[in-house]
């Protein structure tokens, strides 16, 4: 991982945690413990959702670190939606999954929405073939606000899309373009409005503090932009630079240890200032990064994941949690394809938990909201947070980042805004100091 964000400058390395353990520690040499899971009878009625990748985007964005393509035809899109419905096909008929019906369904990227409305048509069709959507409860799908038109639109709501997610980032034209994002600020605005015509309810708009350009006068433009289009919730991400962006290739070429972003200290003020703006506009917060408002406002996607549910990813690079198994699929698009096409499950590397891993990786998720149950920990695994964690609980309470009272492990404002940073001492030992992806 990368080094305390007491550092002030932003380097390379993976600050926001994901999931545990860390990805380096998963490996090809584990894969056929997917092929065990998969042959046994689900363990509980933990709930079931489904991940779908969808790799494709205009443009790369600098700060970019997932699995994307801006080179594909049609020809290719079709034969990796095609891929995407045979791999689902090869997993529903094994006894882990059979007859098992989702409770969410994601669709991230890339830029989901880069796909026409037919080819969107056909994969949700493909996707209800092989699995029951009757007890879905929630349905999100990410947008680039470029590539959507109002029949796009339309269409997504049409097709049970609950939760949309627009990929604003920034209001400001030139950080846009500084940053190699695909679409404009004119674009976001028309975007919201066709997605207010057509009757979403739940739209989501991200925002990333200290992007290459940022200011305090811009971030604070972009706060009352949000505030004007009154999302029913604003995620907030604070730039990072993993190794496999653009920004770190730069940043090697040209011998610099340190990004052309704003250092931890801005950015934490930036998010501090964000979200409480927010709050004064009558926004709750609801994790590290997130803000909603209204009583409707809800996040099975997350809530659900950082409860232990599992979920089958789909598509190229994509990650799947089943029966206590990490796994990930080929990182690349013709090897994921032809495996695919050849009738083989895709997998590229995985990780099998044990009891303990299973309950830290709970405990860093669920700290992400602010507020950990000591309960609901000694009761699912028998554990008791108060005494396995003594110390290191003794010290984020006297750095004044934790609160310890009445069965609850609560973050202090600070902590919450450093959440990420806290996190590590948590780990097993093995698992420490240790590259994070």
């Amino acid at each position: 991982m990368s080094e305390s964000t007491t550092n002030e400058k932003t380097k390379v390395g993976n600050y926001f945690v994901s999931n545990y353990p860390p990805y380096s520690f998963w490996s090809q040499d584990a894969v056929p413990a997917v092929d065990a899971v998969l042959a046994c009878e689900p363990f509980d009625d933990r709930p079931l959702g489904v991940y779908v990748h969808i790799p494709f985007c205009r443009k790369r964005c600098d700060f970019c670190y997932f699995k994307v393509y801006t080179d594909k035809n049609s020809k290719d899109i079709r034969r990796y939606l095609d891929a995407i419905a045979l791999e689902l096909k090869s997993h529903v008929g094994r006894p882990y999954l059979a007859g098992r019906k989702p409770r969410f369904v994601y669709f991230g990227g890339g830029t989901p929405s880069y796909i026409s409305a037919s080819q969107m048509n056909g994969l949700f069709a493909a996707l209800r073939a092989g699995l029951d959507w009757s007890d879905v409860e929630e349905v999100t799908f990410e947008c680039e606000p470029g590539t959507l038109s109002e029949p796009k639109i339309q269409e997504l709501r049409k097709l049970g899309v609950t939760r949309l997610s627009l990929g604003v980032e920034n209001f400001n034209p030139d950080i846009l373009e500084r940053n190699n994002r695909a679409h404009r600020a004119a674009e976001i605005v028309r975007t919201y409005a066709y997605a207010r015509k057509v009757g979403f309810d739940q739209i989501n708009i991200d925002l990333i503090a200290g992007m290459i350009g940022e200011t305090d006068e811009n971030w604070q433009m972009c706060i009352e932009r949000t505030l004007e289009l009154a999302p029913e919730s604003v995620t907030i991400y604070q730039m990072e630079v993993p190794y496999n962006t653009t920004i770190y290739k730069r940043m090697k070429d040209e011998g610099d240890e340190a990004a052309p972003v704003a250092d931890w200290e801005t950015k934490r003020r930036w998010t501090q200032q964000a979200f409480a703006r927010l709050k004064e506009a009558g926004y709750g917060q609801s994790s590290a990064y997130t803000a909603f408002r209204g009583d409707g406002t809800s996040f099975v996607y997350r809530d659900a994941l950082w409860h232990g549910a599992d979920m089958l990813g789909l598509g190229v690079s994509s990650f799947s949690h089943l029966g206590g198994v990490h796994f990930q699929n080929e990182h690349s698009f013709e090897p994921y394809c032809t495996r695919v096409e050849a009738g083989e499950q895709p997998i590229g590397r995985a990780y099998r938990m044990d009891e303990d891993e299973l309950m830290i990786r709970e405990l860093v998720l669920q700290l992400k909201t602010g507020r950990i149950d000591v309960a609901y920990f000694r009761d699912k695994f028998d554990v008791d947070l108060l005494e396995r964690f003594e110390d290191v609980l003794r010290s984020h309470v006297a750095a004044g980042s934790l609160v310890v009272d009445n069965g609850t492990i609560r973050t202090t404002d600070d902590g919450l805004l450093v959440v990420d940073t806290l996190l590590e001492p948590f780990f097993q030992e093995r698992h420490q100091n240790a590259r994070y992806a």
